[in-house]
């Protein structure tokens, strides 16, 4: 990688949600924490010591909601469904190697059944699945794309979270 490109990664934090890391083409380092909540916290280190934090901040779902907009406004992306309008959320929910479903097809899960949330999407590697069929059989590691209710998908983490 070229120095000076962004570079974005995201950490699983079970019972929590997902964190961000951007590091910037000038080498800043900027933080987001997806709680499942729908909340964010933004945090900012500083650059001549990069594991120490100049500033963090809690934001809640709408104020999260007002800097996306800040930063991305809609008309940037006019097909963009904003699911939180319609009190959806999707959610990146990762299976882990100790997995109990890993193995397992995707419909003894239950998931859709028993939370009312859809699987519209794996990430496997490098391949996206779409719209995987109940037959379809689950790996340690996999992403898995939920969509539903925030409660749902509070729901379906506890499921697919089973070891």
């Amino acid at each position: 990688m070229a120095v000076g490109v962004p570079r974005l990664s995201s950490t699983p934090l079970p019972g929590i949600g997902v964190r961000y890391d951007l590091t910037t083409r000038d080498q800043g380092r900027l933080s987001v924490v997806a709680h499942r909540d729908g909340g964010r916290t933004l945090s900012a280190y500083r650059r001549e010591d990069p594991d120490e934090c100049a500033l963090a901040t809690r934001l809640t779902p709408g104020e999260a909601e007002a800097l996306i907009s800040a930063l991305m406004p809609a008309h940037h992306s006019p097909t963009l469904l904003s699911t939180t309008e319609l009190g959806l959320v999707a959610e990146r929910i990762e299976l882990s190697s100790h997995s109990y479903w890993n193995g397992r097809v995707l419909g003894e899960t239950r998931t859709r059944t028993e939370t009312g949330t859809s699987i519209v999407a794996v990430l496997r590697r490098a391949d996206a699945i779409p719209s995987p069929a109940p037959d379809f059989r689950l790996a340690g590691g996999d992403i898995l794309i939920v969509i539903g209710t925030r409660e749902g998908v509070e729901a379906a983490a506890a499921i697919l979270g089973r070891e």
